[in-house]
């Protein structure tokens, strides 16, 4: 079974670059098939899709935040990553990495971040 862990600092100031890392254990990275995914949820909404990146490196990030949005991996440490850059009050969200073939059926337990001066 693949687990997933999110990491990186709770807190980011205004107009700053968020950065997060999945580590997943039980699997590689590199699998075939596997899509690797950041999903997002602001406090009681939806979960929203922010991109992924597959097991050939190929990324895809969602239009409404391809401007902002950074996915990269390390496959020595068999982690991916997530830069969120010129963040705002508004992307104050608990982030999830996630991680599946035809679905995303495992997930980490969520890292939640404030952005505040």
């Amino acid at each position: 079974q693949v687990q997933l862990q999110e990491s990186g600092p709770g807190l980011v100031k205004p107009s700053q670059t968020l950065s997060l890392t999945c580590t997943v254990s039980g699997g590689s990275i590199t699998t075939n098939n596997y899509y690797w995914a950041w999903i997002r949820q602001p406090p009681g909404k939806g979960l929203e899709y922010m991109g992924c990146i597959d097991s050939r490196g190929n990324i895809v990030t969602s239009p409404s935040l391809k401007r902002r949005t950074f996915i990269s991996r390390d496959t020595p440490k068999n982690q991916f990553t997530l830069q969120l850059t010129f963040v705002t009050p508004e992307d104050a969200d608990v982030y999830y990495c996630a991680g599946g073939t035809d679905m995303y059926d495992s997930w980490g337990q969520g890292t939640p971040v404030t952005v505040s001066s």
